[in-house]
């Protein structure tokens, strides 16, 4: 951040000095606790010299303190991946059942919104098909120090049990939604990409962008024809913008599933591999006739389904990665 041209790139300063403040933070609140501790060992001493006992209680309340503390700041400690510490690009699709299937999209985008928003982080809506109940499909970028280590363990797909509010006969209705993770890549981190493997596709972009959408054609679209991947973005405000952040996409999801392809080979040695594909739901959501979350990749579950709706969400991200961690 001192080199004299370290502004000359808006975007790449932004970002690392974004990345430098997060990481003083946790610097800083690590040094916090270790002098919490150091005044507990030193109070303990006192105590012990001067034989204090009515100090014993209140040693006791702050070791409890302590303990919470560092269990809740040991969640840092899980994140052990490549790319754990990047942003994240996360894409959701409404399945088969038209409004409910769309709500409850609009819902799930709404719980991740409000778990980012709690822990800081930026959204930028990338791509989106919005219905007028909700989402038949959305992509957006989530920016923020661990963005990816948290929200990767919401990679799959979701499914919902509820009393549905668009049946006038009020019957239970199950629903599924499926949600992709993927990390945010920049080129010198990704896989190599052979030009001549893509097949890039420009159309005039029909959301937010600015006076030129809808005139001129700023959308991007790009396929990898090996793996027959394709990714879009339309919201930036030029072509060149979204190409690159079609390109940060398409980089994100091949790395993805050369991880997913890694795992499921690891996990079919050992027999236990399901793919998050539609069938294969990683959590469910019981709102009727009782409430109940239920994570089927952890075990890990809550009748709090309000809180988790409105994103308490890092239980489940904690059972996740400690079960990742178990098998890398």
């Amino acid at each position: 951040m001192e080199a004299p041209d370290f502004w000359q790139d808006q975007e790449r300063a932004k970002r690392l000095g974004k990345e430098a403040a997060d990481m003083r933070t946790e610097l800083s609140t690590w040094e916090s606790f270790l002098k919490e501790v150091d005044d507990l060992k030193d109070m303990t001493e006192l105590a012990q010299a001067e034989g204090e006992d009515g100090m014993h209680d209140d040693i006791a309340t702050k070791l409890k303190e302590l303990e919470a503390k560092f269990s809740k700041m040991e969640f840092a400690t899980l994140f052990s991946g490549p790319h754990d510490v990047s942003n994240a690009i996360i894409a959701m699709h409404a399945g088969s059942g038209g409004t409910e299937a769309q709500d409850w999209t609009a819902m799930l985008y709404r719980m991740i919104a409000r778990f980012c928003e709690a822990k800081g982080f930026e959204i930028e809506i990338l791509e989106e098909a919005r219905e007028p109940v909700g989402f038949k499909s959305l992509m957006f970028r989530v920016s923020g120090r661990y963005a990816y280590g948290y929200l990767k363990s919401e990679h799959g797909v979701h499914r919902l049990v509820r009393i549905s509010p668009f049946d006038a006969e009020k019957m239970r209705h199950t629903t599924f939604s499926l949600i992709e993770v993927i990390p945010e890549l920049e080129e010198s981190a990704a896989v190599v990409i052979d030009p001549k493997d893509l097949r890039i596709d420009t159309f005039m972009a029909g959301g937010k962008g600015g006076q030129s959408v809808n005139t001129t054609y700023s959308a991007v679209r790009i396929v990898h024809l090996p793996t027959n991947i394709t990714v879009s973005c339309q919201n930036e405000r030029s072509q060149k913008q979204n190409r690159e952040m079609a390109m940060k996409v398409l980089m994100g999801k091949l790395v993805a599933k050369q991880e997913e392809e890694r795992r499921a080979e690891r996990a079919r040695l050992r027999g236990e591999y399901q793919s998050a594909e539609w069938g294969n739901q990683i959590r469910s959501y019981v709102l009727h006739p009782y409430k109940l979350v239920k994570d089927h990749r952890t075990e890990h579950e809550t009748s709090d389904a309000e809180g988790v709706l409105e994103g308490d969400l890092e239980p489940f991200m904690e059972a996740f990665l400690r079960e990742e961690l178990k098998h890398r």
